[in-house]
C-alpha cells in the first residue's frame, strides 16, 4: 500500500453511492468499480465525496459507505473518507471512518450560510479529535476566506493536504506559499484543470472519471509527473466531452454523467438522489454515447 504522502500526491478516486431499485444505498456494487480502479493503479479511493453525493445521504448511511468501502479496499491502497456537515454529524462520521479502518479524512468546507474562518478552525480540531488524530485533507472549495485564514486551516495539527476546488491558480500558489511546504496541494477540479493547477505547484488530482475510465485518468497523471503537457492535453481533450456533459445544468448532473456511464458500461449504480438531475436529456445521453462508443467504452 502506498503512504499516505504519495497517495496523495497521486489521484484521489471520488466513488459513487450506489443505491438500489428501491433508492436505498447498495455499497456491493461498487466492488468491481473499485477492483478495476485499483487495477489500473489508482492511488486512493474516496468515500462520501460529492461524487459520491455525500449531502445526499444520511449520516448513517455516510457511516455504513465508510465501512463498506474500507472493507471492500482491504487495505490494497489508502482511503480517503470525507466528513462534513453540522459539527456533531460531522463527529459521528469521523469517528466511525477512523473506526472502519479509513486513512485519512476529507474535511468539506461548511456550506452553512454562516461560517466564520476562525469557527471553522474549531471545526477542523473538532473532528480531529472526534477521528483520534487521522491525518486530514482540507477540501476548499470558496477560496474568499483569504489566505491567511487558509494558512490558519492548514496549520491544525494534522492537516497533511488540500483538495483545491476553485478556478483561482494564483490563489492556490499564494496559499501554497504561505503554508508548510510539507502541505500536498491538490488539483480538486478534476482532469481538464490539472495541468493548471500542476504549473504552480500542486500535485496529484481528483477524479470522477476513475468510476469508468481509471485507465485514461492514470494516464493523464503520468504524463504530469513527466512535465508532459503537451501528452496530458492530448489525453484530456479526449475526455473533455464527458466533463462538459458533467458540467452542464450549472455542475448538476455531475454524478448523473459519472452514473449514466456506468449504467452504460454495464456497472448499474442506481439513480442519482435530488436535487440532483436525473437522468440525462436526450441530447446530454447522446452525446454521453458518442464520447463512450469514441473511445471504446462501450
Amino acid at each position: 500500500m502506498l503512504d499516505l504522502d504519495t497517495a496523495l500526491a497521486g489521484i484521489s478516486g471520488i466513488l459513487v453511492t450506489p443505491y438500489d431499485e428501491a433508492g436505498e444505498i447498495a455499497p456491493a456494487k461498487l466492488s468491481p468499480i473499485i477492483d478495476r480502479a485499483l487495477g489500473a493503479g489508482l492511488h486512493m479511493p474516496v468515500v462520501n465525496g460529492n461524487t459520491g453525493e455525500f449531502y445526499a445521504l444520511t449520516t448513517d448511511e455516510a457511516c455504513t459507505m465508510a465501512r463498506e468501502v474500507c472493507a471492500m479496499v482491504d487495505g490494497r491502497a489508502p482511503v480517503l473518507a470525507g466528513i462534513g456537515r453540522g459539527i456533531r454529524d460531522a463527529c459521528t462520521l469521523a469517528k466511525a471512518s477512523a473506526e472502519a479502518g479509513a486513512t485519512a479524512l476529507m474535511i468539506h468546507q461548511p456550506p452553512d450560510p454562516f461560517v466564520a474562518p476562525r469557527g471553522t478552525v474549531d471545526y477542523v480540531k473538532a473532528i480531529a479529535d472526534a477521528s483520534g488524530g487521522l491525518p486530514m485533507m482540507l477540501y476548499l472549495r470558496n477560496d474568499a476566506i483569504g489566505t491567511g485564514a487558509i494558512a490558519d486551516l492548514c496549520a491544525v495539527p494534522g492537516v497533511k493536504g488540500v483538495k483545491w476546488a476553485t478556478p483561482n491558480p494564483q490563489k492556490l500558489a499564494a496559499a501554497k506559499a504561505a503554508c508548510d511546504p510539507s502541505i500536498t496541494w491538490v488539483g480538486g477540479l478534476a482532469e481538464v484543470w490539472a495541468p493548471t493547477f500542476y504549473a504552480v505547484g500542486a500535485r496529484g488530482f481528483t477524479s470522477g472519471l476513475i468510476n469508468v475510465w481509471p485507465e485514461r485518468s492514470l494516464a493523464i497523471h503520468a504524463a504530469l509527473e513527466a512535465s508532459d503537457y503537451t501528452e496530458a492535453n492530448r489525453l484530456i481533450g479526449e475526455m473533455q466531452a464527458f466533463e462538459d456533459i458533467r458540467a452542464e445544468e450549472l455542475n448538476g448532473t455531475n454524478v448523473t454523467g459519472v452514473k449514466a456511464a456506468l449504467q452504460a458500461t454495464g456497472f448499474d449504480c442506481g439513480a442519482t438522489r435530488p436535487p440532483s438531475a436525473w437522468p440525462l436529456t436526450p441530447a446530454q445521453q447522446d452525446k454521453l454515447q458518442v464520447f463512450l462508443k469514441t473511445n471504446g467504452l462501450i
